[in-house]
């Protein structure tokens, strides 16, 4: 195995690392640093905080995330298959069928299941 391949990749991975700490050392030493009560203040949109900031967020609101984060990055399949639809002919059509008719049940399921809802 010849390992002088891979010395692009270490040299990429040297010069980005260098860069990265003395770009942040740079940074730490140049800055003023002058806190007073104003800038160590908590601040939320302009106003005093009301609640704590650990509050419990509603369960739906991570489920609706999740299933919007699922049907989009599945709709994004769909971009390349539309390009390459003409290389991969019907054998390609009929698996992106399959695959939007599994989509389109899923999409069904958690419908009926009352997932989408918000109150």
């Amino acid at each position: 195995m010849n390992l002088a391949a891979y010395f692009p990749v270490l040299l990429f991975l040297l010069v980005g690392a260098g860069l990265g700490i003395a770009l942040v050392s740079i940074g730490k030493i140049l800055a003023p640093s002058r806190p007073d009560n104003q800038k160590n203040s908590p601040y939320e949109c302009g106003f005093e905080a009301f609640e704590d900031a650990r509050m419990k967020f509603d369960v739906r609101y991570y489920l609706v995330a999740i299933l919007f984060i699922i049907f989009d990055l599945e709709t994004a399949f769909l971009f390349p298959w539309g390009v390459a639809l003409r290389d991969i002919g019907w054998t390609g059509f009929m698996a992106m069928m399959i695959f939007l008719v599994e989509l389109l049940l899923g999409f069904a399921y958690i419908w009926r299941k009352g997932g989408l809802d918000w109150e």
